[in-house]
Protein backbone atom coordinates (compact mmCIF):
# COMPACT_ATOMS: atom_id res chain seq x y z
CA UNK A 1 0.00 0.00 0.00
CA UNK A 2 1.77 3.30 -0.82
CA UNK A 3 1.25 6.07 1.33
CA UNK A 4 2.66 9.67 1.74
CA UNK A 5 5.66 10.32 4.03
CA UNK A 6 2.99 13.33 5.40
CA UNK A 7 0.35 10.92 5.62
CA UNK A 8 2.65 8.59 8.78
CA UNK A 9 3.85 11.89 10.16
CA UNK A 10 6.89 12.55 8.17
CA UNK A 11 6.93 15.94 6.68
CA UNK A 12 9.81 16.85 4.63
CA UNK A 13 10.66 13.66 3.38
CA UNK A 14 10.42 12.52 -0.16
CA UNK A 15 10.17 9.15 0.35
CA UNK A 16 9.58 6.06 2.50
CA UNK A 17 10.86 2.35 1.58
CA UNK A 18 10.49 -0.78 3.13
CA UNK A 19 13.23 -3.37 2.84
CA UNK A 20 12.53 -6.94 3.07
CA UNK A 21 15.32 -8.95 4.67
CA UNK A 22 15.65 -12.81 6.08
CA UNK A 23 18.07 -14.13 8.05
CA UNK A 24 19.39 -17.45 9.05
CA UNK A 25 20.43 -18.52 12.61
CA UNK A 26 23.58 -20.40 11.74
CA UNK A 27 23.39 -22.71 15.10
CA UNK A 28 19.85 -24.16 13.85
CA UNK A 29 20.54 -24.83 10.40
CA UNK A 30 16.82 -26.75 10.26
CA UNK A 31 14.80 -23.95 11.16
CA UNK A 32 13.06 -21.31 8.47
CA UNK A 33 14.54 -18.00 8.17
CA UNK A 34 13.18 -15.06 10.07
CA UNK A 35 11.84 -12.34 8.09
CA UNK A 36 11.51 -8.47 9.09
CA UNK A 37 11.05 -5.26 7.05
CA UNK A 38 13.09 -2.61 7.87
CA UNK A 39 11.54 1.07 6.94
CA UNK A 40 13.79 4.11 6.06
CA UNK A 41 12.82 7.97 5.65
CA UNK A 42 14.62 9.15 2.88
CA UNK A 43 14.80 12.98 1.70
CA UNK A 44 16.05 11.73 -2.06
CA UNK A 45 13.51 12.27 -4.83
CA UNK A 46 12.10 9.10 -6.64
CA UNK A 47 14.24 10.34 -9.77
CA UNK A 48 17.58 10.51 -7.65
CA UNK A 49 18.47 7.20 -7.01
CA UNK A 50 17.24 3.90 -8.52
CA UNK A 51 16.01 0.93 -6.16
CA UNK A 52 19.82 -0.56 -6.24
CA UNK A 53 21.70 2.45 -5.46
CA UNK A 54 18.93 3.05 -2.41
CA UNK A 55 19.63 -0.22 -1.45
CA UNK A 56 23.67 -0.32 -1.79
CA UNK A 57 23.48 2.66 0.37
CA UNK A 58 21.26 1.37 3.45
CA UNK A 59 23.72 -1.39 3.11
CA UNK A 60 26.47 1.17 3.40
CA UNK A 61 25.12 2.54 6.56
CA UNK A 62 24.56 -0.75 8.24
CA UNK A 63 27.98 -1.82 7.95
CA UNK A 64 29.59 0.97 8.54
CA UNK A 65 27.43 1.22 12.00
CA UNK A 66 28.20 -2.29 12.80
CA UNK A 67 31.83 -2.75 11.51
CA UNK A 68 32.27 0.78 13.09
CA UNK A 69 30.80 2.99 16.37
CA UNK A 70 28.54 -0.44 16.86
CA UNK A 71 31.21 -2.85 16.79
CA UNK A 72 33.35 -0.73 18.99
CA UNK A 73 30.73 -0.17 21.58
CA UNK A 74 29.82 -3.43 22.26
CA UNK A 75 32.96 -5.60 21.88
CA UNK A 76 35.55 -3.22 23.10
CA UNK A 77 33.31 -1.89 25.52
CA UNK A 78 31.01 -3.97 26.71
CA UNK A 79 27.67 -2.04 25.96
CA UNK A 80 25.38 -4.81 25.32
CA UNK A 81 26.13 -6.71 28.31
CA UNK A 82 25.74 -3.72 30.36
CA UNK A 83 22.33 -3.92 32.84
CA UNK A 84 21.96 -0.21 33.98
CA UNK A 85 18.20 -0.37 33.56
CA UNK A 86 17.81 4.11 34.67
CA UNK A 87 17.76 6.38 31.62
CA UNK A 88 20.30 8.92 33.15
CA UNK A 89 22.69 6.25 34.28
CA UNK A 90 22.18 4.84 30.59
CA UNK A 91 23.15 8.13 28.92
CA UNK A 92 26.45 8.71 31.27
CA UNK A 93 27.44 5.86 30.34
CA UNK A 94 26.65 6.05 26.84
CA UNK A 95 28.40 9.54 27.05
CA UNK A 96 31.60 7.89 28.45
CA UNK A 97 31.93 5.35 25.41
CA UNK A 98 31.58 7.95 23.53
CA UNK A 99 34.69 10.03 25.08
CA UNK A 100 36.99 6.92 24.97
CA UNK A 101 36.13 6.83 21.32
CA UNK A 102 36.67 10.07 20.50
CA UNK A 103 40.07 10.07 22.50
CA UNK A 104 40.83 7.08 20.48
CA UNK A 105 40.55 8.59 17.14
CA UNK A 106 42.66 11.66 18.39
CA UNK A 107 44.84 9.77 19.53
CA UNK A 108 45.07 8.00 16.14
CA UNK A 109 45.06 10.99 14.36
CA UNK A 110 47.61 12.96 16.33
CA UNK A 111 49.83 9.47 15.73
CA UNK A 112 50.06 9.68 19.30
CA UNK A 113 48.98 5.72 19.47
CA UNK A 114 50.83 2.48 17.98
CA UNK A 115 47.85 0.17 19.11
CA UNK A 116 46.10 -0.97 16.23
CA UNK A 117 42.98 -1.56 17.90
CA UNK A 118 40.25 0.44 20.28
CA UNK A 119 40.15 -2.72 22.48
CA UNK A 120 44.19 -2.61 22.88
CA UNK A 121 44.13 0.78 23.66
CA UNK A 122 41.33 1.12 26.33
CA UNK A 123 42.98 -1.48 27.87
CA UNK A 124 46.36 0.52 28.69
CA UNK A 125 44.77 3.63 29.22
CA UNK A 126 44.65 5.68 32.04
CA UNK A 127 43.42 9.07 33.43
CA UNK A 128 46.62 10.54 32.87
CA UNK A 129 47.74 9.06 29.88
CA UNK A 130 44.20 10.21 28.61
CA UNK A 131 43.83 13.33 29.71
CA UNK A 132 46.74 15.26 27.71
CA UNK A 133 44.60 14.20 24.78
CA UNK A 134 41.68 16.18 25.43
CA UNK A 135 44.49 18.98 26.57
CA UNK A 136 45.45 19.56 22.84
Amino acid sequence: MAVTPEEIGLCGCWQVIAVQRQSLDLTKPDEPAAREIGYYASSLTLDEYDDQAILAAIRGHWSAIENGTHYRRDVSLGEDACRTTERKGAAVLASLRNLAIGIYELAREAKRTKVDTFKSWCQQQTFSTAWPLLQR
